[in-house]
């Protein structure tokens, strides 16, 4: 069985016993082991301060994106090999697990061109510069410069590529040095991903740690980062731990996700069929694992039946079993503590809900019998919306989604807490318009499906490095990607007021640097 190691201080490390066993979700066997005890967490993050930190940020804009690029076209070069992993340790199928990888791939590549669109530079600006004497020779700028800590980096097992890669990518080109640590149960693919990508950065600017994170965040102060993803009880217990010592945290956390279909529209008009082909597929793709998969569909009334009856047709053409085999569609759950939480959530949303497809999750899976973290997609109708509670509260994080009935669906979306994406599909641009500002405040993203769109969309469970990754309250009030929004996260912004041209020589401004 193979033993995966740490990245620290530019060498590859083992801890020692107690090892943490990796297995395949489909069939429970044995794939891996990895350890972080008794490694030197403190000398890491020394390492990351003294050689990575300010090798990141001597470099410009245009060199950190060069890195950027090289790892990215470094993955692509091993996407075969990802995939597969993908498939033993996460039990993707092949096109899920392409689309972790290739997200990891493409997001690299954005923020590598987003480097080279901002060329030399190693700050930039916030906003135009502001006159502050009787000339405007006497001015003010806001600039956006790197934190001088650690950028630590907790991802979550559902995407060991794509989170490692979007978090990395935002970090280096602010040229903030990471440590990476993924989920211990899904770290092949992530451990992969950094034996290709470490040799590639420079020293220190790039360390993994593969397993428990012992004491690394009691030894994080406040220039250092932490960007977490996960649930939001662990969430609560890294404000309070880090909270303490100053660190900056920003946190994905739960989301219950809402579809919304408008009053407007029909079945079998394109923005019925675009409706029911993306919300059934974002309840199932990666067995319903993904922090954008739809929890909650909203539908006016007269549409329950019809709505009900095109996601069930749906669902029932999903296979369930080992990604291994051609003919199944969706796969296992990703580990046995993954599976009887999403069967115990599935029991409490049956306390207000009646499922009219899939049962309580029991299902004959296709992969050998007894054996793998397997369950049925399910579909659940709302007796009362208006009076649910568990619906509103609690995400099961599996293929598992509820259907209701409602005339006012945006106070119905908001009773969710905040989330990562709504997806509200109309052709109405008055009830488009209602809806979006009544809902706007409670999301991160709001996802418009209409027939203009069908053909072009990837729909609302893609994250695009160009548009914000997060969500308020529930969702854990964080912000990823964004474009150079991205890189906030990892700066500091500083007002610095002087003669204008001593300015300009800092930082120069948009139009400067075209000249």
């Amino acid at each position: 069985m193979k033993t995966l190691g740490s990245y620290l201080q530019d060498r590859w490390v083992t801890g020692k016993e107690p090892f943490a066993t990796l297995v395949n979700p489909s069939t429970e066997e044995p794939l891996a082991q990895t350890s972080t005890a008794g490694l030197d967490l403190g000398a890491a993050l020394d390492h990351a301060r003294a050689q990575g930190g300010p090798a990141l940020r001597e470099l410009t804009f245009a060199q950190r994106g060069e890195l950027l690029k090289a790892w990215s076209k470094a993955l692509h070069a091993a996407r075969d090999e990802l995939i597969a992993l993908a498939m033993q340790n996460g039990g993707n199928t092949r096109g899920d697990a392409k689309f972790d990888i290739d997200g990891g791939i493409a997001t690299l590549a954005h923020y590598a061109d987003l480097g080279a669109q901002l060329g030399g530079l190693q700050a930039l600006r916030d906003g135009d510069a502001v006159q502050l004497g009787r000339t405007a020779r006497y001015a003010g700028i806001h600039l956006w410069v790197p934190r001088d800590g650690v950028a630590v980096h907790i991802n979550a097992f559902n995407f060991p590529a794509w989170g490692t890669a979007e978090k990395a990518a935002c970090a280096i080109l602010a040229g903030m040095p990471i440590i990476s640590k993924p989920a211990t149960s899904t770290a092949l693919v992530a451990w992969r991903l950094s034996e290709i990508g470490a040799p590639l950065l420079p020293r220190g600017a790039f360390q993994f740690l593969c397993g428990s994170p012992g004491d690394l965040l009691d030894r994080l102060g406040p220039q250092d980062v932490v960007a977490f993803t996960g649930s939001s009880q662990t969430a609560g217990k890294l404000r309070d731990q880090l909270g303490r010592r100053g660190a900056r945290l920003n946190v994905e956390a739960d989301s219950l996700n809402a579809a919304v279909l408008g009053p407007d529209v029909a079945p079998g008009s394109a923005s019925w069929d675009l409706f029911v082909s993306e919300v059934a597929r974002d309840l199932t793709q990666k067995a319903g694992q993904k922090c954008t998969a739809v929890r909650r569909i909203f539908v006016p009334p007269d549409r329950l039946g019809d709505a009900q009856e095109a996601l069930v047709d749906r669902l029932s053409q999903i296979r369930v079993g080992d990604p291994s085999r051609p003919e199944v569609t969706m796969g296992p759950v990703s580990t046995s503590d993954q599976l009887r939480d999403v069967r115990a959530g599935i029991q409490k949303l049956a306390t207000e809900a009646q499922a009219v497809f899939g049962g309580d999750g029991t299902v004959q899976a296709l992969a050998p019998e007894g054996k793998g973290y397997f369950v049925s997609p399910v579909l659940l109708v709302a007796r009362d919306p208006a009076a649910a509670r568990v619906m509103h509260q609690d995400e099961v994080f599996g293929p598992v989604a509820t259907l209701a009935a409602s005339s006012s669906p945006a106070e119905l979306v908001r009773r969710g807490g905040g989330g990562l994406v709504c997806s509200v599909y109309s052709d109405d641009r008055e009830f488009l318009r209602k809806c979006v500002l009544a809902i706007a405040p409670y999301h991160g993203r709001i996802y418009l499906g209409s027939e203009k769109v069908v053909g072009q969309t990837m729909g609302p469970g893609t994250v695009l490095p160009q548009l914000l990754h997060g969500g308020p309250g529930h969702a854990g009030g964080g912000e990823e990607l964004g474009g150079l929004r991205g890189l906030q996260l990892y700066s500091q912004r500083v007002a610095v007021q002087g003669d204008r041209a001593l300015l300009d020589a800092i930082a120069p401004a948009a139009e400067q640097r075209k000249t």
